[in-house]
């Protein structure tokens, strides 16, 4: 009977440090490691529980990291048998590993290691297979330790972009390339190596955005976000059963948001994973990059069974994060690291030629965000023209806040920053919200009836089809024309039907309203015709 052990660990991402393979042995070889513990989320990194060997308690050791960080992308995942007394690595052992990456095959061999070490170095080519180039060699870790180091590269599409591998371990031989075991020893592993997508979209306040996904479990597909209600989803596959819960610790998934996606930068989110609202600790908000806010989300084993117990049927992992409404203030790190500053309006959304009340709380992050009492300057700007501004001193009281009132200007509308600058009289104690004066919904429809003509000199061919299609791109991209947010789909045909053309006309007569017109513009966006 076959002995099965299984985990799936996760690395710490793109910032995770290069670990020395060198110390890696030096550490298996020589210092008592503790192998009571699985080593998870955050070290890249897993020691399976010790099994029976032949009267010899024999444990695997999986690790993963960047090869090297400043020169390559190349992900490595290291594999070592070791004596679990002794803490040191079996010779001759003969390892038949089976290995992919997410639903993708990536080989099945046998490798012989004299030293029970072995490295897998993968790497990404424009190749038609997967290829794998041995390299023995004793390097630096011959020179010093008398081992040769068994390196082999695993060379195809895309495999140092991360996601999940999956690796299936038997131990065939140890201790003697002759001593074949009765029964191989089987550990199936699953490792995760941080893999980020890039999505962009057009906010019909903010304009071009775009979010980064960081998964440390597998890939995601399927991104959307909705502008009408602040929510992201996507999908990510996962093996809703109770064993794989119980063999997987966590589930790290992370988002980069611009710091000038004002929508995103409340206080708090709510994440929910096939219609299961998970627990508010699993999310923390990470403001101290300039660049942009980093919100991770850590879903433990409990959220995981919460989920398995509320649905056990399931496919995968359906993902929506979105603004959590118990906490509507937006929230802003000073980039000197020291302030918080919270802020709601009321009205929740500004409109132009009306009184708005700003309510704040300038909060000293090494004292938990405790309120405190210090100087600050407070401006309303728009392309550098100030709007309001008002100094004065920060309350430290938990049950008030600071306010400041003013009037929106009529000409007035759009982004407009609310800045915070000089707090305790420092000049890098500063932060700004961009905040939108008379805000769009996603579903409104708006086009100047200027359009009209264009619509009726296209339809009688006045104009050809390619002049009408940039025409309008441009239109709809610096928000002449309002449309819903429509997503792109592919389509073999970029011919324009005939029927969007008579629309044209008669809405150009007035035979036919905006919405209807409209749904023919929605067409051409998701047959990929008009790009916007």
């Amino acid at each position: 009977m076959e002995k099965k052990l299984e985990r799936k660990i996760q690395t710490s991402g793109p910032s995770l440090k290069s670990f020395s393979l060198f110390a890696f042995l030096i550490i298996s070889s020589v210092f008592a490691i503790g192998f009571d513990n699985v080593y998870g989320h955050g070290v890249g990194s897993e020691t399976f529980p010790p099994v029976d060997l032949n009267g010899k308690l024999v444990t695997l050791e999986v690790s993963s990291s960047k090869s090297d960080p400043d020169e390559s992308d190349d992900q490595q995942i290291s594999i070592s048998l070791i004596d679990f007394n002794s803490k040191i690595t079996l010779r001759d052992v003969t390892f038949q590993i089976k290995s992919e990456r997410g639903e993708q095959f990536l080989f099945e061999q046998e490798f012989k290691a004299d030293n029970g070490f072995m490295v897998f170095n993968f790497v990404s080519e424009e190749t038609d297979s997967i290829i794998l180039d041995e390299e023995n060699g004793g390097g630096l870790f011959g020179s010093l330790l008398g081992l040769e180091s068994r390196m082999v590269h695993v060379k195809g599409p895309k495999l140092s972009e991360g996601g999940l591998y999956k690796l299936d371990v038997s131990v065939l031989t140890a201790d003697g390339y002759s001593q074949k075991l009765d029964e191989p020893l089987v550990f199936n592993a699953g490792i995760s190596i941080a893999q980020t997508s890039r999505h962009d979209f057009i906010d019909p306040n903010f304009g071009e955005q775009n979010i980064h996904v960081v998964t440390y479990y597998d890939k995601i597909s399927n991104f959307n976000y909705d502008s009408s209600s602040k929510e992201i989803s996507f999908f990510m596959p996962f093996e809703w059963s109770q064993s794989n819960i119980n063999q997987t610790s966590v589930v790290h998934e992370e988002l980069v948001i611009p710091k000038n996606f004002g929508d995103l930068l409340v206080s708090g989110f709510t994440m929910y994973v096939n219609g299961v609202q998970l627990s508010e600790n699993i999310v923390n908000i990470d403001d101290f990059f300039s660049d942009g806010r980093i919100v991770h989300f850590i879903i433990y084993q409990k959220e995981l069974q919460k989920v398995f117990d509320n649905n056990s049927n399931q496919n995968g992992m359906d993902f929506v994060i979105k603004p959590d409404r118990d906490y509507t203030h937006l929230s802003a790190v000073t980039d000197n690291g020291q302030f918080r500053v919270l802020m709601s309006s009321e009205p929740e959304n500004l409109k132009s030629n009306s009184n708005a009340k700003i309510l704040f709380d300038v909060t000293d992050i090494f004292l938990k965000n405790k309120p405190v009492a210090t100087n600050y300057e407070f401006s309303v700007t728009q392309n550098e023209k100030i709007i309001f501004e008002k100094n004065g001193i920060s309350t430290d009281s938990k049950d008030e806040h600071n306010i400041a009132e003013f009037m929106i200007p009529n000409d007035v509308t759009g982004i407009v920053n609310f800045n915070f600058k000089n707090l305790d009289g420092n000049k890098l104690a500063k932060a700004t919200f961009p905040v939108v004066i008379d805000r769009i919904s996603s579903n409104e429809i708006s086009i100047p009836d200027w359009i009209r003509n264009n619509a009726l000199w296209w339809s009688q061919e006045q104009i050809d089809d390619n002049t009408f299609i940039q025409g309008i791109e441009y239109l709809i991209k610096n928000k002449i024309i309002l449309i819903p947010q429509t997503q792109q789909e592919t389509s073999e045909s970029q011919e324009i039907p005939d029927w969007i053309k008579n629309n044209a006309e008669w809405w150009a007569d007035g035979q036919i309203d905006d919405k209807t017109f409209v749904q023919g513009l929605e067409f051409l966006i998701k047959n990929g015709i008009l790009h916007v």
